[in-house]
Formats: C-alpha cells, sequence, structure tokens
C-alpha cells in the first residue's frame, strides 16, 4: 500500500463494498512518549479478561487504524489488542532517519511502556519485516508471528536490485530533505487523529488518515525496506509463526512469500484470495483468515489461554 494516489483510488473505488464494516467509529487511543525514542499514538483494547496480547504492526503508507480497523471487532473478541503508529506514518515517532531496526525496537518499548512482557506480533507488509527483525532481536519478548503479505527480501532479480540501489541512492542523497518536509507534514496534524465520523464518511477518514503520512516519509520508507534480506537469519527463528500469503498479490510474488513460509521451521500456511491491499478490499475474508491464522499460532504456545475452536477458521 505503498502508492498514495493508488491507495486512494482504491478507497474510493471499493469503500462498503469490499466487505469493511459499516461504522461510524474506530476505537480511540493516546499518545505515549517512549524513553529516548519519541512520541507515537497508541490503541491498547482490553479484549476479555487474560487474553493474551496481539501487536499489530501496519503496511508503508498506512497508518495503525487504517490498516487494521476492519478486523478490529474480530479480534477483540479473544484478545487483547495494541496497536501504534510506526516512525514517520500517521502520529508515529519523528526522528533523523528511518531504520527498520529502529522500528524493531519500538515494538519492544511499545510493550514496556503498556507492562506487556510478551506478545504475539502481526504484521502486514511492512509491519511483517518488523515483526520479523523484533522476533529476530528480541526472541524472549515475541511469542508468535502472524505474517500477512509479508517479504523476506527483494533484491533477487537483476530488475529488482537495479531499482532498489538506484532508488536507495537517491533517498540517502535526500534524507535530510526528506526529514524536513516529513517533519513539517507532522505539524500540520490534529494533536490526536479523529475516531468517529458522520454515517457515510468511512472514506473520508480514510482518506484523512492515508494523507497523515507525508510522500517524503513514504520514500525513505521504501528505501530502506528495499534493502531488507532475512534470508541469513529466518531458519534460527522459534516462535510459532504463521504465514498468510495474498495469493492475488503483485506487490509482493506469492512465490517469494511461499519462500519465505517454508524457511521458517514449523511455520503455517494460510491462503488469502486478494491482492496486496487485500486487508481493505476483502476485508470480510481477511478477517476470518487472520482469527485462523492467530488462533494457529496461539495454540501452539506452551500456555496458550485462547481455545482452538478458531483455528479452523479461513483454511
Amino acid at each position: 500500500m505503498a502508492n498514495r494516489n493508488g491507495s486512494e483510488a482504491m478507497l474510493r473505488r471499493f469503500g462498503r463494498r469490499s466487505g469493511m464494516p459499516d461504522i461510524t467509529e474506530v476505537p480511540g487511543g493516546r499518545v505515549i512518549d517512549l524513553p529516548g525514542r519519541g512520541r507515537t499514538y497508541v490503541a491498547d483494547i482490553p479484549g476479555p479478561a487474560g487474553a493474551p496480547t496481539l501487536i499489530l504492526l501496519h503496511g508503508t503508507a498506512c497508518t495503525a487504524m487504517l490498516n487494521w480497523f476492519p478486523v478490529l471487532g474480530a479480534l477483540t473478541k479473544n484478545y487483547r489488542v495494541i496497536l501504534f503508529d510506526q516512525r514517520w506514518h500517521g502520529h508515529g515517532i519523528r526522528s533523523e532517519r528511518f531504520r527498520l531496526t529502529d522500528l524493531a525496537d519500538d515494538v519492544i518499548a511499545v510493550a514496556d511502556e503498556l507492562g506487556v512482557e510478551s506478545a504475539t506480533c502481526v504484521g502486514y507488509s511492512m509491519g511483517g519485516i518488523v515483526g520479523l527483525l523484533a522476533a529476530h532481536r528480541h526472541p524472549e519478548r515475541v511469542r508468535g508471528l502472524v505474517l500477512c503479505a509479508t517479504p523476506y527480501r527483494f533484491q533477487e532479480k537483476w530488475r529488482e536490485r537495479a531499482f532498489h540501489l538506484s532508488f536507495g541512492a537517491l533517498a540517502d542523497a535526500l534524507g535530510p530533505y526528506s526529514f524536513r518536509r516529513a517533519e513539517e507534514r507532522a505539524w500540520r496534524l490534529p494533536e490526536l487523529p479523529e475516531h468517529t465520523w458522520a454515517p457515510g464518511r468511512l472514506d473520508q477518514w480514510a482518506l484523512t488518515e492515508l494523507r497523515s503520512t507525508s510522500g517524503w516519509a513514504l520514500a525513505q520508507a521504501i528505501a530502506e525496506i528495499g534493502r531488507f534480506d532475512a534470508t541469513e537469519w529466518l531458519a534460527t527463528l522459534t516462535a510459532p509463526t504463521a504465514v498468510v500469503i495474498t495469493t492475488k498479490d503483485r506487490a509482493i510474488p506469492v512465490y517469494r512469500q511461499l519462500e519465505m513460509a517454508t524457511m521458517i521451521p514449523g511455520a503455517s500456511i494460510h491462503l488469502l484470495k486478494a491482492g496486496h491491499a487485500g486487508c481493505v478490499t476483502a476485508a470480510d475474508r481477511f478477517a476470518a483468515v487472520l482469527r485462523g491464522a492467530c488462533a494457529d499460532v496461539l495454540a501452539r504456545q506452551p500456555d496458550s489461554a485462547v481455545g482452538k475452536s478458531d483455528s479452523a477458521v479461513g483454511q
């Protein structure tokens, strides 16, 4: 979901026809300070008493709520759900650089601030990359992984290498300028994002969320993501993992998502008949498949409090 014009057109075209819930509000959140890191917007939805915790990690060009709002109702029936805007996105941390390792460490900082000892990370696209890195860098804190529409590397074919190397060099040269422009956008944002709207105005809320991220920030994010390659350490991951493969994806090749699933020990595979923006364009199907993937991962954790009734959902 990295192309702004394409994303805006998609939101206008599909709306409620995509299976998105017909709602007039999303859960509200608050801004929290992460010591030594910055401030970010977080929504913490409790779920049932004693429920296990999911940390939802959004994709490029999205905010946390825009990426995940269609599935919150389904997930909060069984889980405590935490979601937050990642660096340079929406109301996320502003920093003078964009590094995926910083985003992974932000996950743990948010967990610390909210008193979460360990959690299952659920990531979409870029969010899946962040989840992978969090599990790699902090295996004692990540109890499980659900990776949706997620790549494990980009620079495989010569065209990919040529694009990402040249784009990365340009982004590096424009780094300080990109930061200043992203800061200008951030200063114009309200203290808190809107979380209620009039009936029939869901698309306008979604466009406001989409536009809260600067295109200059996205350029830096895309350059950094293009350098990512987890080939050397995927096989060392120990957290129970489920991979949700978007089978009509033109942004992240299906074969690459499948390769990743086979390289992570014990990973289960869950198929979603949708493209890369399936979290919105196929929201109802995505919710069902995601519930099954989460239940599968939780069932493989030794002290899971979630029953196995959801484990077949969407499979």
